[in-house]
């Protein structure tokens, strides 16, 4: 008995000392648990190491088609801040209006200087579509986001067969007569440009009730109050990308593909096959002609239109 008494007594004793062994080491885990942690959240807190978001620090000389933006009053002050930290934080959106405005500002820019048109105003343009043709909610359309009855005032034709709103040259020259006419209203780049977003009818309005004369004295709605600092925002990021951070290499642009001109002066009952005796598709025909919006042109009225064919080689060629 006296022998069973001991051995149980060893028993116990081992049980009490691998208790005090199990225990110590679970400290020691979750020790060295919490110690990780810690070790992580110091590694989060250290991200700012490779990437630092600031404030932007807006030219002192900022204007709009020279026009100069009186940024002593805080309240200007702040809707031009809004617009450079906006359109500067959205990276990628910038990005791809750096890489498109590569391809389409030389085909707008000369058309701007003919007219007179301040440079500055190929970032309405910007603004507008981000450079693409995709149609808003309202229905406006083409780069330059002409509702169907403001084109059609421009001469642009617009129907369910042709819509030149999506022709850049054509559009472009229908924005600068826009942009003229306006500006020899209202007395100011400025307002000329805020009339582009709101309607001329708008900016009338309100300058007769608030009884002002320039557009950073006026009361606006939301859209039309931030659209031409956000014009002005644009101007800057994309002169001057390394100022703002970005690094963009020359090869990372997009380039226009070289094309020659097709006249047409009677109906097409398949652009499809109109495509196929160049060596290209359906959608590389329509890619450089976007304004054909049917699959076959009726003109009825031998009406001389001009394709853009691209030059061979810059395609896979079409089977």
């Amino acid at each position: 008995m006296k022998y069973l008494k001991n051995v149980l007594a060893f028993i116990g004793f081992i049980v009490v000392i691998g208790s005090l062994v199990y225990a110590v080491q679970k400290s020691t885990d979750e020790t060295n648990a919490v110690e990780a942690a810690n070790n992580e959240i110091v590694e989060d807190k250290n991200v700012g190491d490779g990437y630092q978001i600031t404030a932007i620090s807006i030219p002192e000389d900022l204007n709009f088609a020279g026009e100069p933006v009186p940024l002593e009053d805080p309240e200007v002050m702040e809707r031009a801040d809004r617009e450079f930290l906006v359109n500067t934080y959205w990276q990628s959106n910038a990005l791809l209006l750096m890489k498109r405005a590569n391809k389409y500002f030389p085909i707008i820019e000369p058309i701007l200087a003919k007219n007179g048109i301040p440079d500055d105003f190929k970032y309405v343009a910007v603004a507008e579509s981000a450079l693409i043709g995709v149609a808003s909610p309202a229905g406006a359309a083409g780069m330059w986001h002409f509702m169907k009855g403001t084109g059609r005032e421009y001469g642009l034709e617009v129907n369910a067969n042709v819509d030149e709103r999506y022709h850049i040259r054509k559009s472009t020259q229908a924005a600068c007569e826009y942009i003229n006419k306006w500006k020899n209203r209202f007395g100011t780049w400025t307002l000329a440009a805020a009339s582009y977003n709101a309607g001329p009818g708008a900016i009338q309005k309100y300058l007769g009730i608030q009884k002002v004369d320039n557009y950073y004295d006026l009361l606006l709605g939301q859209e039309t109050g931030r659209y031409v600092f956000r014009i002005m925002a644009l101007k800057e990021i994309l002169s001057n990308p390394e100022k703002f951070g970005f690094k963009v290499d020359k090869d990372d642009f997009y380039n226009a593909v070289p094309t020659f001109s097709v006249e047409v002066d009677e109906p097409v009952a398949s652009w499809a096959d109109f495509a196929k005796q160049y060596e290209i598709n359906y959608k590389i025909l329509k890619r450089h002609n976007p304004w054909l919006r049917e699959p076959h042109l009726n003109n009825a009225s031998k009406k001389k239109y001009v394709i853009e064919i691209p030059i061979k080689g810059y395609y896979r060629e079409s089977k």
